[in-house]
Order: structure tokens, then sequence, then C-alpha cells
């Protein structure tokens, strides 16, 4: 089976899987998804969701958010960890909205990235769900188990991410996206992959690769 062949195998199967895997942050706007991952690091989706009501009631919109002192949303930001350094990147990222994009979120890929706090994956997750851009952001989730199954034999994450998107259509790339997170989430975690439930373990290669050494 070709890489290619695989991808789509994979895609197949985890769609039947979940038929609901879909951007689990809360948005209606570009900036609020881009505040939204952003406090998503090390910290859940479902946590995150709860504290931005409390950010989004005092601070509605991108000026307002942009005129905060950094303190002020730290204080609210603080239970989805790494408060400080968040809130910093919030407060620098809003102020450039604000100043420089007359409170837009570009969607450019290069300017994205030139946001504090903006990675390769928040850029794409931005791109892909707030406007519908093909992307694929390569998470802890998606680099795991993208190079685990095969799909991937990368060691860092953009090399991951060119893989995947020479692998799939560019019409494939964000649903790919959500369905390797959901799967990572659910099934294929980092620690204790429960392989015995696992509705792609038959094409897994690092699977196959145990399973030969045992009878080696």
């Amino acid at each position: 089976m070709t890489t290619q062949e695989l991808a789509y195998e994979v895609i197949s199967r985890l769609k039947k899987e979940y038929p609901d895997a879909d951007c689990t942050l809360d948005y209606d706007d570009a900036w609020k998804l881009l505040v939204s991952v952003r406090l998503a690091a090390q910290c859940t989706d479902a946590r995150v969701n709860v504290v931005v009501q409390d950010l989004y009631a005092k601070y509605p919109d991108v000026a307002a958010l942009a005129a905060a002192e950094p303190e002020a949303i730290e204080a609210i930001v603080r239970p989805c960890g790494l408060g400080k350094s968040k809130a910093r990147d919030i407060s620098a990222c809003m102020r450039i909205l604000h100043e420089q994009y007359h409170d837009k979120v570009p969607e450019d890929f290069n300017a994205l990235l030139k946001l504090p706090g903006v990675g390769r994956k928040t850029a794409n997750v931005v791109l892909s769900n707030a406007f519908g851009v093909p992307a694929i952001a390569v998470d802890t989730h998606v680099f795991r188990v993208s190079n685990r199954i095969g799909l991937a034999h990368a060691g860092n994450v953009e090399e991951t991410e060119k893989q995947l998107q020479k692998a799939l259509d560019p019409e494939v790339w964000s649903m790919m996206h959500h369905l390797l997170i959901f799967h990572g989430r659910r099934c294929c975690s980092a620690r204790s992959p429960q392989c015995e439930r696992c509705v792609i373990a038959g094409e897994c290669e690092q699977r196959e690769e145990k399973k030969n050494a045992k009878v080696g």
C-alpha cells in the first residue's frame, strides 16, 4: 500500500469512527480563534472554552483587548496555565491587529507567523478553520499519530506537515488534521495507545514493527 493509499484508507476509517471531528474551540471570529489557540497550549480545549467567556465579556473586541494591560489579561487566563507568557503574547498580538490590520486577522500565512505567539500550527489552524484555506496544522497528536502509523517519517513538525500534504489532495488536508487529533486524543495516546480497539491498527506501521520484533 502506498502512502497515498494509506492516507485515504485512514481517512475512510476515521471518518466512520469520528463523524463529529472538527475544531473543538468555540469562536465566532478569527481573532477569537487566534486567542483560543494560544491559550490551548498545554491546556484542554474544554478549559479554554470556559476561560474565554470571561475574557470576552470584559474585552469584547480586538480594540478592547489591545487596550488591556497584560497583567489584566493574565488575571483572567491564568487557569489555562502559562498565564504570564500567554497574556503577553495575546496583548502584543491584539495590539498589532488593531494598529496594523484594522482589527482584522490577516489571511496570509507569512503575515500570521509574524504575530507574537503564532507558529506554523496556529497559523494553519486559523487559516483552515476561520478562512477555509486548505491546511494541515501539525500539533502533538497529528505528529505522533501520523508518524506512528507510517503516514509520515519525519523528526519534526514542518517535515511532517510537508509529507502529509504530499500524500493528500488539498481539499482533505483540514479534514485529516481534525481526524488525527480526535484519534490521538481518544485512542492513540502518547503513553498508552489503545491498539486493541484502534480502527486503523491493521495498517499501523509501528504496531507491525513491534509484532515482528516479538516474533524475531
